[in-house]
Protein backbone atom coordinates (compact mmCIF):
# COMPACT_ATOMS: atom_id res chain seq x y z
CA UNK A 1 0.00 0.00 0.00
CA UNK A 2 1.53 3.81 -0.99
CA UNK A 3 2.19 6.23 1.92
CA UNK A 4 -0.90 8.44 2.14
CA UNK A 5 1.84 11.03 3.37
CA UNK A 6 4.08 11.15 0.57
CA UNK A 7 0.98 11.72 -1.95
CA UNK A 8 0.16 14.95 0.02
CA UNK A 9 3.46 16.69 0.11
CA UNK A 10 3.61 19.74 -2.43
CA UNK A 11 4.85 19.57 -6.02
CA UNK A 12 7.47 22.55 -5.54
CA UNK A 13 10.37 22.44 -7.93
CA UNK A 14 12.68 25.83 -6.11
CA UNK A 15 11.60 23.16 -3.06
CA UNK A 16 12.42 19.69 -3.72
CA UNK A 17 15.34 18.77 -1.74
CA UNK A 18 13.54 20.66 1.55
CA UNK A 19 11.07 18.32 1.50
CA UNK A 20 12.72 14.88 1.55
CA UNK A 21 13.04 15.96 5.82
CA UNK A 22 9.09 16.30 5.48
CA UNK A 23 8.65 12.75 4.07
CA UNK A 24 10.46 11.35 6.24
CA UNK A 25 8.68 12.75 9.20
CA UNK A 26 5.33 12.13 7.99
CA UNK A 27 5.48 8.70 6.97
CA UNK A 28 5.35 6.98 9.91
CA UNK A 29 1.47 8.39 10.54
CA UNK A 30 0.60 6.82 6.66
CA UNK A 31 -1.66 4.12 6.41
CA UNK A 32 1.05 2.00 5.63
CA UNK A 33 0.45 -0.72 7.98
CA UNK A 34 -2.93 -3.02 8.45
CA UNK A 35 -3.05 -3.04 12.18
CA UNK A 36 -2.06 -0.64 14.63
CA UNK A 37 -0.64 -3.40 16.98
CA UNK A 38 1.52 -3.79 14.44
CA UNK A 39 3.82 -1.12 14.61
CA UNK A 40 4.72 -0.90 18.31
CA UNK A 41 5.56 2.14 20.83
CA UNK A 42 8.79 1.37 20.62
CA UNK A 43 8.84 0.91 17.44
CA UNK A 44 7.44 4.09 16.41
CA UNK A 45 9.50 5.67 18.57
CA UNK A 46 12.66 4.01 17.45
CA UNK A 47 12.44 5.23 14.04
CA UNK A 48 10.66 8.78 14.37
CA UNK A 49 13.23 11.17 13.78
CA UNK A 50 11.60 14.85 12.98
CA UNK A 51 13.30 17.14 10.36
CA UNK A 52 11.48 19.89 9.70
CA UNK A 53 12.23 21.76 6.21
CA UNK A 54 12.79 25.55 5.92
CA UNK A 55 9.75 26.34 4.36
CA UNK A 56 6.47 24.87 5.58
CA UNK A 57 2.20 26.23 5.89
CA UNK A 58 -0.18 23.62 6.35
CA UNK A 59 -2.81 25.50 4.59
CA UNK A 60 -1.17 24.53 1.13
CA UNK A 61 1.37 21.71 1.71
CA UNK A 62 -1.18 19.75 3.51
CA UNK A 63 -5.20 20.78 3.35
CA UNK A 64 -4.32 21.58 -0.76
CA UNK A 65 -2.77 18.27 -1.00
CA UNK A 66 -5.66 16.28 0.03
CA UNK A 67 -7.91 18.48 -2.02
CA UNK A 68 -5.65 17.45 -4.96
CA UNK A 69 -6.17 13.66 -3.36
CA UNK A 70 -9.96 13.87 -3.48
CA UNK A 71 -9.85 15.07 -7.30
CA UNK A 72 -8.25 11.96 -7.90
CA UNK A 73 -10.27 9.49 -6.36
CA UNK A 74 -7.53 8.34 -3.56
CA UNK A 75 -9.51 10.02 -0.56
CA UNK A 76 -12.52 8.88 0.84
CA UNK A 77 -15.43 10.33 0.35
CA UNK A 78 -16.16 12.13 3.99
CA UNK A 79 -16.53 15.84 4.07
CA UNK A 80 -13.19 17.53 5.29
CA UNK A 81 -15.83 19.35 7.63
CA UNK A 82 -19.28 18.43 8.97
CA UNK A 83 -21.48 21.05 10.94
CA UNK A 84 -24.46 20.61 12.91
CA UNK A 85 -26.26 23.23 14.80
CA UNK A 86 -28.99 20.55 16.58
CA UNK A 87 -31.62 22.49 14.55
CA UNK A 88 -31.72 21.06 11.66
CA UNK A 89 -28.81 23.11 9.86
CA UNK A 90 -26.13 21.52 8.54
CA UNK A 91 -22.74 22.35 6.78
CA UNK A 92 -20.58 19.67 4.86
CA UNK A 93 -17.42 20.80 3.14
CA UNK A 94 -14.71 18.77 1.15
CA UNK A 95 -11.30 19.82 1.29
CA UNK A 96 -12.03 21.36 -2.15
CA UNK A 97 -14.82 23.46 -0.79
CA UNK A 98 -12.92 24.33 2.24
CA UNK A 99 -9.81 25.89 0.09
CA UNK A 100 -12.28 28.08 -2.19
CA UNK A 101 -13.64 29.37 1.01
CA UNK A 102 -11.17 30.12 2.95
CA UNK A 103 -9.07 32.02 -0.35
CA UNK A 104 -11.75 34.09 -0.47
CA UNK A 105 -11.32 34.72 3.56
CA UNK A 106 -7.56 34.90 2.97
CA UNK A 107 -8.43 38.18 0.69
CA UNK A 108 -11.00 39.42 3.12
CA UNK A 109 -7.95 40.17 5.62
CA UNK A 110 -5.23 40.93 2.91
CA UNK A 111 -7.72 43.10 1.02
CA UNK A 112 -10.59 45.00 2.79
CA UNK A 113 -8.73 44.64 5.98
CA UNK A 114 -5.18 45.39 4.47
CA UNK A 115 -3.11 42.83 6.38
CA UNK A 116 0.26 41.48 6.32
CA UNK A 117 2.04 38.57 6.99
CA UNK A 118 2.77 39.23 10.82
CA UNK A 119 -0.38 41.21 11.95
CA UNK A 120 -2.15 39.58 14.71
CA UNK A 121 -5.86 38.84 14.31
CA UNK A 122 -7.95 37.59 17.00
CA UNK A 123 -10.63 35.48 16.68
CA UNK A 124 -13.56 34.79 19.48
CA UNK A 125 -16.56 33.26 17.89
CA UNK A 126 -18.44 29.70 18.82
CA UNK A 127 -18.37 26.67 17.34
CA UNK A 128 -19.44 28.22 13.84
CA UNK A 129 -18.13 27.11 10.32
CA UNK A 130 -16.45 30.74 10.09
CA UNK A 131 -13.78 29.50 12.88
CA UNK A 132 -12.47 26.92 10.77
CA UNK A 133 -12.51 29.25 7.55
CA UNK A 134 -10.58 32.14 9.55
CA UNK A 135 -8.11 29.88 11.14
CA UNK A 136 -7.04 28.37 7.52
CA UNK A 137 -6.92 32.74 5.78
CA UNK A 138 -4.68 33.24 8.64
CA UNK A 139 -2.33 30.07 7.85
CA UNK A 140 -2.88 31.55 3.69
CA UNK A 141 -2.42 34.93 4.60
CA UNK A 142 0.69 34.54 7.24
CA UNK A 143 -1.18 36.63 9.52
CA UNK A 144 -0.85 35.99 13.37
CA UNK A 145 -3.91 34.16 14.45
CA UNK A 146 -5.15 34.67 18.38
CA UNK A 147 -8.29 32.37 18.88
CA UNK A 148 -10.11 33.56 22.39
CA UNK A 149 -13.56 32.09 23.99
CA UNK A 150 -16.86 33.96 24.24
CA UNK A 151 -16.55 33.72 28.35
CA UNK A 152 -14.14 36.79 28.29
CA UNK A 153 -15.14 39.72 29.60
CA UNK A 154 -14.57 43.39 28.18
CA UNK A 155 -11.70 43.49 30.67
CA UNK A 156 -10.14 40.22 29.44
CA UNK A 157 -10.92 41.34 25.92
CA UNK A 158 -9.14 44.71 26.23
CA UNK A 159 -5.84 42.89 27.61
CA UNK A 160 -5.51 41.02 24.79
CA UNK A 161 -5.89 43.35 22.65
CA UNK A 162 -3.21 45.74 24.51
CA UNK A 163 -0.84 42.66 25.13
CA UNK A 164 -1.13 41.38 21.97
CA UNK A 165 -1.30 44.47 19.49
CA UNK A 166 -3.57 42.83 17.39
CA UNK A 167 -4.61 44.65 14.27
CA UNK A 168 -7.96 42.89 13.45
CA UNK A 169 -10.84 41.23 15.60
CA UNK A 170 -13.38 38.79 14.26
CA UNK A 171 -16.65 38.30 16.22
CA UNK A 172 -20.16 38.03 16.29
CA UNK A 173 -22.81 40.23 18.04
CA UNK A 174 -22.60 38.66 21.13
CA UNK A 175 -18.77 39.83 21.74
CA UNK A 176 -19.53 43.04 19.63
CA UNK A 177 -20.28 45.30 22.47
CA UNK A 178 -17.46 44.45 24.61
CA UNK A 179 -14.83 45.24 22.10
CA UNK A 180 -17.04 48.38 21.47
CA UNK A 181 -16.93 49.35 25.54
CA UNK A 182 -12.80 49.20 25.22
CA UNK A 183 -12.27 49.72 21.56
CA UNK A 184 -11.19 53.60 22.28
CA UNK A 185 -8.26 51.92 24.38
CA UNK A 186 -6.56 49.77 21.90
CA UNK A 187 -4.50 52.00 19.40
CA UNK A 188 -3.76 48.88 17.28
CA UNK A 189 -6.98 47.93 16.57
CA UNK A 190 -7.95 48.86 12.92
CA UNK A 191 -10.33 46.63 11.98
CA UNK A 192 -13.62 44.80 13.69
CA UNK A 193 -15.61 41.95 11.47
CA UNK A 194 -18.66 40.92 12.31
CA UNK A 195 -20.12 37.75 12.18
CA UNK A 196 -23.43 38.20 11.81
CA UNK A 197 -26.50 38.71 9.55
CA UNK A 198 -27.20 42.06 11.31
CA UNK A 199 -24.87 45.77 10.77
CA UNK A 200 -22.91 47.57 13.57
CA UNK A 201 -21.51 50.99 13.65
CA UNK A 202 -17.51 50.75 13.05
CA UNK A 203 -17.90 47.04 11.83
CA UNK A 204 -17.12 45.40 8.40
CA UNK A 205 -19.62 42.61 7.97
CA UNK A 206 -17.51 39.28 7.85
CA UNK A 207 -20.60 37.97 5.39
CA UNK A 208 -20.79 40.76 2.97
CA UNK A 209 -17.21 40.85 2.36
CA UNK A 210 -16.79 37.35 1.78
CA UNK A 211 -20.15 37.06 -0.33
CA UNK A 212 -18.09 39.34 -2.82
CA UNK A 213 -14.13 38.25 -2.50
CA UNK A 214 -12.82 36.37 -5.11
CA UNK A 215 -11.18 33.21 -4.97
CA UNK A 216 -7.99 33.20 -6.00
CA UNK A 217 -5.34 33.59 -3.72
CA UNK A 218 -1.77 32.84 -3.23
CA UNK A 219 -0.77 31.49 -0.21
CA UNK A 220 1.98 33.55 0.98
CA UNK A 221 5.70 31.62 1.24
CA UNK A 222 6.20 30.66 5.05
CA UNK A 223 9.01 29.71 6.74
CA UNK A 224 8.64 26.73 9.66
CA UNK A 225 10.24 28.99 12.08
CA UNK A 226 7.65 32.13 11.17
CA UNK A 227 4.97 33.05 13.82
CA UNK A 228 1.56 31.08 12.90
CA UNK A 229 -0.36 31.49 15.84
CA UNK A 230 -0.69 32.70 19.79
CA UNK A 231 -2.52 31.33 22.49
CA UNK A 232 -3.14 33.22 25.80
CA UNK A 233 -2.26 30.52 28.78
CA UNK A 234 -5.06 31.04 31.71
CA UNK A 235 -2.17 30.41 34.36
CA UNK A 236 -2.95 29.83 37.84
CA UNK A 237 -1.18 32.98 38.79
CA UNK A 238 -0.17 36.57 37.19
CA UNK A 239 -1.82 37.52 34.05
CA UNK A 240 -2.26 35.11 30.68
CA UNK A 241 1.32 34.61 28.72
CA UNK A 242 0.89 34.92 25.04
CA UNK A 243 2.31 31.10 23.97
CA UNK A 244 3.40 31.77 20.49
CA UNK A 245 3.66 28.32 18.06
CA UNK A 246 5.69 28.93 14.44
CA UNK A 247 4.12 27.19 11.03
CA UNK A 248 6.81 24.08 12.00
CA UNK A 249 3.47 22.92 14.63
CA UNK A 250 1.58 21.35 11.64
CA UNK A 251 4.28 18.73 10.86
CA UNK A 252 4.00 18.10 14.94
CA UNK A 253 0.80 16.98 14.93
CA UNK A 254 1.48 13.77 12.49
CA UNK A 255 2.04 11.21 15.77
CA UNK A 256 -0.48 12.13 17.95
CA UNK A 257 -3.07 12.30 14.57
CA UNK A 258 -2.01 9.25 13.13
CA UNK A 259 -1.54 7.22 16.80
CA UNK A 260 -3.17 9.37 19.80
CA UNK A 261 -6.27 10.09 17.96
CA UNK A 262 -5.68 6.77 15.96
CA UNK A 263 -7.43 8.62 12.38
CA UNK A 264 -7.06 7.98 9.00
CA UNK A 265 -9.09 9.43 6.20
CA UNK A 266 -12.12 7.60 6.68
CA UNK A 267 -12.46 8.34 10.01
CA UNK A 268 -14.73 11.23 11.67
CA UNK A 269 -13.59 12.99 15.03
CA UNK A 270 -15.73 14.76 17.33
CA UNK A 271 -13.27 17.18 19.73
CA UNK A 272 -15.91 18.74 22.30
CA UNK A 273 -13.07 21.66 22.43
CA UNK A 274 -14.45 25.41 23.18
CA UNK A 275 -12.92 27.10 20.27
CA UNK A 276 -11.04 29.67 22.64
CA UNK A 277 -9.13 27.11 23.74
CA UNK A 278 -5.71 25.59 22.18
CA UNK A 279 -6.65 22.06 21.83
CA UNK A 280 -9.33 23.08 19.22
CA UNK A 281 -6.74 23.32 17.12
CA UNK A 282 -4.96 20.38 18.19
CA UNK A 283 -7.68 18.53 17.68
CA UNK A 284 -9.98 20.00 15.53
CA UNK A 285 -8.02 21.12 12.77
CA UNK A 286 -4.49 20.03 12.61
CA UNK A 287 -4.07 15.95 13.77
CA UNK A 288 -7.06 14.79 11.70
CA UNK A 289 -6.37 16.85 8.61
CA UNK A 290 -3.02 16.01 8.57
CA UNK A 291 -4.44 12.38 8.65
CA UNK A 292 -7.56 13.49 6.03
CA UNK A 293 -9.72 12.76 8.34
CA UNK A 294 -13.12 14.78 8.79
CA UNK A 295 -13.92 16.92 11.52
CA UNK A 296 -17.32 16.95 12.89
CA UNK A 297 -18.71 20.13 14.51
CA UNK A 298 -21.56 20.37 17.19
CA UNK A 299 -22.75 23.97 17.48
CA UNK A 300 -23.56 23.21 21.17
CA UNK A 301 -24.04 26.37 23.04
CA UNK A 302 -24.08 24.76 26.16
CA UNK A 303 -22.40 21.38 27.13
CA UNK A 304 -24.92 18.59 27.39
CA UNK A 305 -24.45 15.29 28.08
CA UNK A 306 -27.73 14.12 26.18
CA UNK A 307 -26.84 16.10 22.78
CA UNK A 308 -23.28 13.92 23.58
CA UNK A 309 -25.15 10.83 23.47
CA UNK A 310 -27.76 11.80 20.92
CA UNK A 311 -25.17 12.36 18.45
CA UNK A 312 -22.97 9.79 19.06
CA UNK A 313 -25.63 7.84 18.09
CA UNK A 314 -26.95 9.50 15.41
CA UNK A 315 -23.67 10.15 13.05
CA UNK A 316 -21.25 8.12 12.44
CA UNK A 317 -18.54 9.44 14.45
CA UNK A 318 -15.74 6.65 15.01
CA UNK A 319 -13.49 8.98 17.21
CA UNK A 320 -14.46 11.41 20.14
CA UNK A 321 -12.41 13.50 22.47
CA UNK A 322 -13.61 15.49 25.76
CA UNK A 323 -12.25 16.10 28.86
CA UNK A 324 -12.41 14.18 31.81
CA UNK A 325 -14.75 16.70 33.44
CA UNK A 326 -17.52 15.58 30.34
CA UNK A 327 -16.55 12.10 30.89
CA UNK A 328 -17.26 12.45 34.88
CA UNK A 329 -20.67 14.01 33.66
CA UNK A 330 -21.45 11.29 31.12
CA UNK A 331 -20.81 8.25 33.67
CA UNK A 332 -23.24 9.56 36.24
CA UNK A 333 -26.11 8.22 33.47
CA UNK A 334 -27.21 5.26 32.23
CA UNK A 335 -26.13 4.74 28.27
CA UNK A 336 -27.82 1.61 28.22
CA UNK A 337 -30.74 3.28 25.49
CA UNK A 338 -27.93 4.36 23.71
CA UNK A 339 -25.98 2.47 20.78
CA UNK A 340 -22.84 4.69 19.64
CA UNK A 341 -22.51 2.50 16.63
CA UNK A 342 -19.78 3.48 14.94
CA UNK A 343 -17.41 5.12 17.91
CA UNK A 344 -14.33 2.90 18.44
CA UNK A 345 -11.78 5.02 19.87
CA UNK A 346 -11.48 7.60 22.67
CA UNK A 347 -9.53 10.11 23.98
CA UNK A 348 -9.45 12.92 26.86
CA UNK A 349 -6.75 15.56 27.81
CA UNK A 350 -6.77 18.63 29.72
CA UNK A 351 -6.56 17.25 33.61
CA UNK A 352 -6.09 13.57 34.77
CA UNK A 353 -9.14 11.60 34.72
CA UNK A 354 -10.20 9.49 37.19
CA UNK A 355 -9.28 5.66 37.18
CA UNK A 356 -12.82 4.87 38.31
CA UNK A 357 -14.17 6.88 35.25
CA UNK A 358 -12.50 5.15 32.97
CA UNK A 359 -13.63 1.73 34.31
CA UNK A 360 -17.44 2.83 34.27
CA UNK A 361 -17.03 4.44 30.88
CA UNK A 362 -15.67 0.92 29.36
CA UNK A 363 -17.97 -1.15 31.64
CA UNK A 364 -21.09 1.00 29.90
CA UNK A 365 -19.40 1.16 26.17
CA UNK A 366 -16.78 -1.31 25.90
CA UNK A 367 -14.60 1.10 25.09
CA UNK A 368 -11.44 2.40 26.80
CA UNK A 369 -10.38 5.69 27.16
CA UNK A 370 -6.66 6.92 25.85
CA UNK A 371 -5.52 9.86 28.39
CA UNK A 372 -2.78 12.28 27.00
CA UNK A 373 -0.71 14.94 28.67
CA UNK A 374 -0.21 18.30 27.11
CA UNK A 375 -0.11 21.95 27.56
CA UNK A 376 -0.86 25.27 25.46
CA UNK A 377 3.10 25.60 24.87
CA UNK A 378 3.56 21.97 24.36
CA UNK A 379 0.89 20.27 22.88
CA UNK A 380 0.87 16.40 23.36
CA UNK A 381 4.18 15.45 25.55
CA UNK A 382 2.63 11.99 27.01
CA UNK A 383 -0.08 9.76 25.96
CA UNK A 384 -1.21 6.22 25.84
CA UNK A 385 -1.38 5.54 22.14
CA UNK A 386 -3.14 3.24 20.31
CA UNK A 387 -2.03 -0.69 20.76
CA UNK A 388 -0.47 0.00 24.25
CA UNK A 389 -1.54 -1.34 27.74
CA UNK A 390 -2.70 1.38 29.81
CA UNK A 391 -2.76 1.73 33.21
CA UNK A 392 -5.58 3.92 34.43
CA UNK A 393 -4.25 7.03 36.34
CA UNK A 394 -1.33 7.14 33.73
CA UNK A 395 -0.41 9.95 31.54
CA UNK A 396 0.86 7.12 29.38
CA UNK A 397 4.82 7.41 27.47
CA UNK A 398 5.84 10.51 25.84
CA UNK A 399 5.44 11.19 22.28
CA UNK A 400 8.32 9.90 20.01
CA UNK A 401 8.41 14.12 19.48
CA UNK A 402 10.23 14.80 22.80
CA UNK A 403 12.52 13.92 25.41
CA UNK A 404 10.59 13.71 28.48
CA UNK A 405 12.45 13.42 31.77
CA UNK A 406 11.65 13.69 35.65
CA UNK A 407 14.02 16.31 36.81
CA UNK A 408 15.22 17.57 40.58
CA UNK A 409 15.80 21.26 41.51
CA UNK A 410 19.59 20.80 39.91
CA UNK A 411 18.88 19.28 36.41
CA UNK A 412 19.41 16.12 37.39
CA UNK A 413 17.28 12.96 36.08
CA UNK A 414 15.66 11.30 38.71
CA UNK A 415 15.22 7.52 39.02
CA UNK A 416 11.93 5.66 38.42
CA UNK A 417 9.55 6.35 41.11
CA UNK A 418 11.44 9.14 42.15
CA UNK A 419 8.61 12.43 42.12
CA UNK A 420 9.90 15.89 40.55
CA UNK A 421 9.51 18.40 38.07
CA UNK A 422 8.15 17.22 34.46
CA UNK A 423 11.03 18.67 32.23
CA UNK A 424 11.43 18.48 28.26
CA UNK A 425 15.01 18.47 27.04
CA UNK A 426 15.73 21.38 24.61
CA UNK A 427 19.43 21.07 24.53
CA UNK A 428 21.90 20.74 22.53
CA UNK A 429 18.40 21.43 19.88
CA UNK A 430 14.87 23.19 21.09
CA UNK A 431 12.37 20.76 19.50
CA UNK A 432 10.57 22.20 17.03
CA UNK A 433 7.10 21.50 17.87
CA UNK A 434 7.35 23.26 21.44
CA UNK A 435 5.75 26.74 21.44
CA UNK A 436 9.26 29.15 20.40
CA UNK A 437 8.57 31.69 23.10
CA UNK A 438 5.95 33.97 25.62
CA UNK A 439 5.47 36.97 22.59
CA UNK A 440 6.90 40.02 23.95
CA UNK A 441 7.86 38.73 27.45
CA UNK A 442 11.77 37.26 27.02
CA UNK A 443 12.14 37.12 30.67
CA UNK A 444 9.31 34.75 31.42
CA UNK A 445 10.66 31.93 27.97
CA UNK A 446 14.10 32.33 30.01
CA UNK A 447 12.18 31.07 33.60
CA UNK A 448 11.21 28.40 31.64
CA UNK A 449 14.47 26.95 31.07
CA UNK A 450 16.19 25.07 33.76
CA UNK A 451 19.60 23.30 32.09
CA UNK A 452 18.75 21.34 29.67
CA UNK A 453 15.55 21.53 30.36
CA UNK A 454 12.15 22.81 29.28
CA UNK A 455 9.99 23.02 32.33
CA UNK A 456 6.35 22.18 32.63
CA UNK A 457 5.61 23.55 36.16
CA UNK A 458 3.87 19.87 36.60
CA UNK A 459 5.14 17.42 39.06
CA UNK A 460 5.24 13.64 38.30
CA UNK A 461 6.93 10.28 38.45
CA UNK A 462 7.71 8.03 36.09
CA UNK A 463 7.23 3.90 37.16
CA UNK A 464 9.82 1.29 35.83
CA UNK A 465 7.81 0.91 32.71
CA UNK A 466 8.27 4.31 31.52
CA UNK A 467 4.97 5.42 31.73
CA UNK A 468 4.30 9.03 33.69
CA UNK A 469 2.19 9.65 36.86
CA UNK A 470 0.66 12.94 36.93
CA UNK A 471 1.27 14.37 40.80
CA UNK A 472 0.20 18.18 40.62
CA UNK A 473 1.48 21.74 39.68
CA UNK A 474 4.62 22.11 41.10
CA UNK A 475 3.11 25.32 43.61
CA UNK A 476 0.20 22.92 44.37
CA UNK A 477 1.80 20.12 46.01
CA UNK A 478 0.83 19.45 49.63
CA UNK A 479 4.14 18.59 51.97
CA UNK A 480 2.07 17.69 55.59
CA UNK A 481 4.64 16.08 57.84
CA UNK A 482 7.28 15.35 55.56
CA UNK A 483 4.61 13.30 53.07
CA UNK A 484 4.45 14.98 49.49
CA UNK A 485 0.39 14.79 48.83
CA UNK A 486 -0.96 15.38 45.28
CA UNK A 487 -3.92 17.76 45.33
CA UNK A 488 -5.39 15.57 42.09
CA UNK A 489 -5.38 12.48 44.25
CA UNK A 490 -7.76 14.03 47.01
CA UNK A 491 -9.72 15.18 44.78
CA UNK A 492 -9.83 12.28 42.88
CA UNK A 493 -10.88 10.37 46.03
CA UNK A 494 -13.44 12.51 46.68
CA UNK A 495 -15.26 13.00 43.59
CA UNK A 496 -15.90 9.52 43.80
CA UNK A 497 -18.49 10.39 46.47
CA UNK A 498 -22.19 11.11 45.42
CA UNK A 499 -22.20 13.60 47.59
CA UNK A 500 -19.38 15.72 45.82
CA UNK A 501 -20.01 17.77 42.70
CA UNK A 502 -16.17 18.66 42.54
CA UNK A 503 -13.75 19.70 44.98
CA UNK A 504 -10.11 21.25 45.17
CA UNK A 505 -7.26 20.50 47.61
CA UNK A 506 -4.92 22.82 48.90
CA UNK A 507 -2.77 23.42 52.35
CA UNK A 508 -3.23 24.81 54.88
CA UNK A 509 -1.28 25.78 58.44
CA UNK A 510 -1.29 23.28 60.89
CA UNK A 511 1.08 23.87 64.38
CA UNK A 512 1.84 20.43 64.16
CA UNK A 513 2.23 19.20 60.70
CA UNK A 514 3.48 22.44 59.08
CA UNK A 515 0.82 22.00 56.47
CA UNK A 516 -2.29 19.78 56.04
CA UNK A 517 -4.91 19.00 53.53
CA UNK A 518 -7.96 21.04 53.14
CA UNK A 519 -10.60 19.83 50.85
CA UNK A 520 -12.98 23.18 49.23
CA UNK A 521 -16.31 20.64 48.69
CA UNK A 522 -19.19 21.75 46.32
CA UNK A 523 -21.91 19.03 46.86
CA UNK A 524 -24.56 17.92 44.63
CA UNK A 525 -28.24 18.82 44.97
CA UNK A 526 -29.29 16.08 46.86
CA UNK A 527 -26.97 16.40 49.79
CA UNK A 528 -26.85 20.23 50.17
CA UNK A 529 -29.11 20.20 53.18
CA UNK A 530 -27.10 17.30 55.21
CA UNK A 531 -25.44 17.97 57.94
CA UNK A 532 -22.01 19.41 57.91
CA UNK A 533 -20.01 18.11 60.46
CA UNK A 534 -21.29 14.19 59.63
CA UNK A 535 -20.89 14.83 56.09
CA UNK A 536 -17.08 15.97 56.55
CA UNK A 537 -16.14 12.97 58.60
CA UNK A 538 -18.46 10.58 55.97
CA UNK A 539 -15.92 12.18 53.18
CA UNK A 540 -12.91 12.17 55.26
CA UNK A 541 -13.66 8.33 55.96
CA UNK A 542 -14.28 8.00 52.46
CA UNK A 543 -11.09 9.38 51.36
CA UNK A 544 -9.09 7.47 53.89
CA UNK A 545 -10.69 4.01 52.30
CA UNK A 546 -10.00 5.18 48.33
CA UNK A 547 -6.27 6.63 48.77
CA UNK A 548 -3.86 6.70 51.24
CA UNK A 549 -4.70 7.50 54.84
CA UNK A 550 -2.65 10.05 55.19
CA UNK A 551 -3.62 11.85 52.23
CA UNK A 552 -6.92 12.49 53.65
CA UNK A 553 -8.18 16.25 54.03
CA UNK A 554 -8.50 16.92 58.06
CA UNK A 555 -10.38 20.19 57.18
CA UNK A 556 -13.16 20.80 54.79
CA UNK A 557 -15.01 23.43 53.76
CA UNK A 558 -18.25 23.66 51.71
CA UNK A 559 -18.61 25.88 49.24
CA UNK A 560 -21.41 26.85 46.45
CA UNK A 561 -18.68 27.39 43.74
CA UNK A 562 -14.85 27.20 43.18
CA UNK A 563 -12.68 30.11 41.88
CA UNK A 564 -11.71 29.03 38.37
CA UNK A 565 -9.78 30.58 35.18
CA UNK A 566 -11.29 31.61 32.44
CA UNK A 567 -10.73 28.75 30.78
CA UNK A 568 -12.36 26.48 34.05
CA UNK A 569 -9.54 25.75 36.01
CA UNK A 570 -9.55 25.49 39.47
CA UNK A 571 -7.65 28.52 40.90
CA UNK A 572 -6.09 26.39 43.47
CA UNK A 573 -3.87 29.18 44.55
CA UNK A 574 -6.47 32.02 45.25
CA UNK A 575 -7.76 29.19 47.63
CA UNK A 576 -4.50 28.59 49.34
CA UNK A 577 -3.65 32.52 49.87
CA UNK A 578 -7.07 32.74 51.59
CA UNK A 579 -5.85 29.65 53.94
CA UNK A 580 -2.50 31.23 54.59
CA UNK A 581 -3.82 34.70 55.46
CA UNK A 582 -5.66 33.76 58.13
CA UNK A 583 -5.09 33.87 61.98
Amino acid sequence: MALAAVHFLPKIPRAASLWAPLRRSLQLCSRCYPVHASLSYEAIKQQYRPEVPEYFNFARDVLDRWTEMEKEGKRSKNPALWWVDGAGGEVRWSFEELGVLSRKVANVLSGACGLQRGDRVILILPRVPEWWLVSVACMRTGTVLIPGTQQLTAKDILHRLQKSKAKCIITDDSVAPAVDSVGAECQSLKFRLLVSEGRREGWLNFRDLLKNAPSDHHCVTTKCRDPMAIYFTSGTTGSPKMAEHSHSIGIGFTVSGRYWLDLTSSDILWNTSDTGWAKASWSSVFSPWIQGACVFVHKMPHFDPSVVFESLSRFPITVFCSPPTAYRMFVQHTLSSYKFKSLRHCVSAGEPINPDVMKEWKAQTGLDIHEGYGQTETVLICGNFKGMKIKPGSMGKPTPTYDVKVIDENSNIMPPGKEGDLAIRVKPTRPPFLFTCYADDPEKTEATIRGDFYVTGDRGIMDEDGYFWFVGRADDVINSAGYRIGPFEVESALVEHPAVAESAAVSSPDPIRGEVVKAFVVLTSEYASHDPEKLTKELQQHVKKVTAPYKYPRKMEFVQQLPKTISGKIRRNELRQKEWRKD
